[in-house]
């Protein structure tokens, strides 16, 4: 940990030294909702959210905050080791072309429904028509199920400091979670105006009660677009197998990992029964597996959670944002991004100005963010991108 601030009601503990002042206004504005329990934590690569900073985690008594698990329900990530020691430069280009025929990415979606039973199960005691935004959404999922989106998700293939090639992948719920997010989100702004609760809805932190029916309801389809973005990253994980297996007929594949980074969830913290929120933030508890990618042409990395109570048993989810999207077209030069990654002899991902938002200028230094959270997490594995798929 970096620093504390006392501002607030409750304390904020930073893994970061250079928080953007807006960022630390919104964690200020978490700190003093009545219901946070202890503090709140802040990652290392923390930066401006929607309300709440990407890179934060709280824990809250009895309510949940859309706005503070975001519009990406259930995003993060899946990493699979292969038995490949190394990928030549022609059969790495003939993968990522069939990648890209397998593997809808930017905003284009199946032609035709995936099989329904690659859907995951609705929450115990919840059908679909008691969950409004799942029902009406379900169909049009089906069609998004394998697919990538755009912005920050990616599809890599990596070289391991542990000799072997991985896959990495990092996607979400794609509109399912949108929709819910934004949904639930408008029903707690209604609910906290007509019961005077002011400060929490003007800051962008709606909230609801998690015994009303409401939120119950949000828990249930939150938890559900959790489970269908996990299910969106294993279904183009075996595309992705797929595309290296026609090039390498002898490839072999690990069980994969996958992880989310924006849900809540009810654990034991301090102990009291509380609702943590991660909104871009990895699990880490003692032992746990856990993977945090960098930006494009920087290393990511298989990591062991040390079950840091101060962090809510959290660690960063990637390198976080130094630009905004705008701020990195204006700022950053294309043919110096290029050049930085074609002097690595990565396959990139870099056409045109409108891409420079996911340059590797854009995010923070990824080792930066890995030497902050040393108590966090310990580093496993070390991977080198050696081709990067985005939208």
């Amino acid at each position: 940990m970096k620093k504390v601030v006392d501002s607030g009601r409750r304390p904020i503990k930073l893994w970061l030294d250079d928080i953007e002042s807006q960022a630390l206004a919104q964690a200020v504005n978490l700190a003093n909702l009545p219901f946070i329990v202890s503090h709140v934590a802040v990652m290392p690569d923390a930066h401006l959210g929607y309300g709440m900073p990407i890179g934060g985690v709280i824990a809250t008594d009895a309510v949940v905050i859309p706005n503070a698990v975001g519009v990406d329900i259930g995003c993060g990530m899946c990493a699979v080791r292969t038995t490949l020691k190394a990928i030549a430069t022609d059969r790495l280009q003939e993968i990522v072309k069939q990648v890209r025929t397998l593997v809808p990415v930017g905003f284009k979606h199946h032609q035709r429904r995936q099989d329904k039973s690659l859907m995951p199960p609705l929450p115990d005691g919840f059908k679909k028509k008691d969950l409004p935004v799942v029902n009406r959404e379900y169909n049009n999922a089906l069609t998004q199920l394998g697919t990538l989106g755009g912005g920050n998700h990616f599809i890599e293939i990596q070289q391991g400091s542990d000799g072997f090639v991985w896959l990495m992948l990092h996607s979400g719920s794609r509109n399912l979670g949108f929709k819910v997010a934004d949904y639930y989100n408008r029903r707690a702004l209604e609910l906290n105006r007509r019961r005077g609760e002011v400060p929490a809805a003007a800051r962008e932190l709606a909230f609801l009660p998690l015994d009303s029916d409401l939120g119950r309801k949000y828990f249930a389809a939150m938890t559900f677009c959790v489970k269908f973005a996990a299910a969106n990253r294993l279904l183009m994980m075996a595309r992705v197998r797929e595309a290296v297996a026609n090039v390498i007929p002898a490839a072999g594949f690990a069980v994969p990992l996958d992880i989310a980074h924006n849900y809540a969830a009810l654990e034991t913290h301090f102990g009291r029964r509380v609702v943590v929120h991660r909104k871009g933030a990895t699990r880490a508890r003692a032992g746990e597996t856990g993977i945090v990618p960098g930006s494009q042409g920087t290393p990511s990395y298989i990591v062991r959670g040390l079950g840091n109570p101060e962090s809510f048993f959290s660690c960063a989810h990637g390198a976080g944002r130094r630009l905004g999207r705008k701020q990195a077209r204006r700022r950053l030069d294309l043919e110096t991004e290029r050049r930085r990654l074609e002097k690595q002899g990565i396959l990139h991902s870099l056409y045109r100005v409108g891409d420079l938002d996911e340059a590797a200028g854009a995010y923070k230094d990824i080792e930066r963010v890995m030497e902050n959270q040393r108590d966090l997490v310990e580093v496993e594995t070390v991977l080198r991108p050696l081709a990067v798929i985005k939208g």
